[in-house]
């Protein structure tokens, strides 16, 4: 065991994962019955942790558990196991911020660096839905929602610099999992890297083009620079369709583990790219039984659907509750100071935007040149259609990023992937 892990650690596993929980209070009241009457299976399918679902005679939870390395690469990897820390002070501002878009906490255990919380059923993870062409009628209302409450209210908008320093600093220690970010999004993909890895022979070119493109490698340093600096609000971090369970009606946000105090557009463009990466994908996973035109479409209305309304509320949410030490408001008192300060607002909105294109674009880049890939992509079993889906989105991507001043609206994003797709 790596010696980051403390005295009273150990991992959890399916066989042991009842005697815990018999020690909870909270536990043993929403399993119900007796520990002979509930099932635990481990069903991480992630990068860094175990997850197991718990399931009584009155209901189930879940039990996430950090490991002291990358369980995706193995013990060659150490990581902290302080991420389950940040991930608990993440979900209880998430909590406070928007309730019910996030798993409601039942117990935390620092020393066992593990989090008990709701078991979300009927939902499923986004991905998967999407994949198999499921519209979700809800999710951009709802998504939009939690970040416009999460990133307004943790700004500078609405704290006063006092507390915007003591939160930013109640998260700096967060480190090994922004270096993750650090190399695996704005480094690696941009270079030789031991871990990275593309559906080969089919990119092997515009891997080299990308490796020796020095538009691009400014481009994504100066995002890379932004994402070091700027510490606009909290972020989740790690913010994709992967990290939302969603049915019809309802949509939840989990694993803010990756969250700390950065720039805002990291987080909506993690949701911009990743509807983008399945719109592409659909042509891999599409047959004559099975059409994907609707659904296409669905996708781009979605993404701009995301923005629009994340973009309206977080200025609403300005406008109503304006309490921070960033832009006073004596300062714009009466109407010419409102007028002028409503301008400033959309040209905020407008930087805001710019760096999410940027951030989306670096984001698509990652999960196909990069160590971790999207199942969007992955689930196509023939390597030419999975290659073809992927260059249209390295090609847009690298549009995104090098030409982002371009880009002055959603709308003129979703053009230009029609576009890209239909070559």
């Amino acid at each position: 065991m790596p010696q980051s892990a403390p005295e009273g650690y150990r991992p959890l596993a399916e066989d042991t994962v009842g005697a815990y929980l018999n020690g909870l209070a909270a536990a043993r009241e929403a399993l119900g019955g007796a520990p002979e009457d509930w099932t635990v299976r481990e069903v991480g399918d992630g990068n860094l942790n175990l997850v197991f679902i718990a399931e009584g005679p009155e209901g189930g939870i879940i039990v996430k558990q950090a490991l002291p390395y990358v369980r995706l690469v193995g013990e060659s990897w150490p990581l902290p196991l302080s991420r389950a820390h940040y991930e608990h002070l993440a979900l209880a501002e998430h909590n406070r911020h928007a309730p019910g878009l996030v798993p409601a906490i039942a117990h935390y255990d620092e020393d066992m660096a593990l989090i008990v919380m709701d078991y979300l059923s009927p939902h499923i993870i986004m991905r998967q839905g999407m994949i198999k062409a499921v519209e979700y009628p809800r999710f951009a209302d709802h998504v939009t929602t939690f970040m416009a409450r999460t990133l307004f209210f943790t700004s500078d908008l609405a704290l006063t610099a006092a507390v915007k320093k003591e939160r930013i600093a109640a998260f700096a220690g967060n480190h090994a999992l922004c270096k993750i970010t650090e190399d695996l999004i704005f480094t690696d993909p941009y270079r030789v890297a031991e871990m990275n890895r593309w559906t080969s022979p089919q990119l092997d070119d515009i891997a080299v083009a990308f490796r020796e493109d020095s538009d691009l490698k400014v481009a994504v340093s100066r995002l890379k620079l932004k994402f070091l600096t700027e510490t606009q609000a909290m972020l989740h971090g790690d913010l994709h369709t992967g990290s939302i369970m969603v049915t019809a009606e309802e949509t939840r946000v989990i694993d803010p583990e990756f969250a700390f105090y950065g720039p805002m557009g990291f987080d909506v463009g993690a949701v911009l790219a990743n509807l983008l990466i399945n719109y592409f994908s659909q042509d891999g996973h599409e047959t004559p039984e099975s059409p994907r035109d609707a659904y296409r479409d669905w996708v781009l209305e979605t993404t701009e659907a995301v923005w629009r309304g994340f973009s309206e509320k977080f200025l609403d949410l300005w406008r109503m509750h304006a309490t921070g030490d960033a832009y006073p408001a004596d300062l714009f008192a009466g109407a010419d100071g409102e007028r002028r300060l409503e301008v400033e607002r959309r040209a905020y909105m407008d930087r805001l935007f710019q760096d999410a294109i940027g951030f989306a674009a670096a984001k698509m880049i990652r999960r196909i040149l990069g160590l971790a890939h999207n199942i969007d992509l992955e689930w196509i079993e023939d390597p030419d259609a999975r290659a073809a889906c992927e260059r249209r989105i390295l090609t847009l991507a690298r549009s995104m990023m090098v030409h982002a001043e371009s880009y002055r609206s959603i709308a003129a994003v979703t053009a230009m992937a029609r576009k890209t797709r239909a070559g």
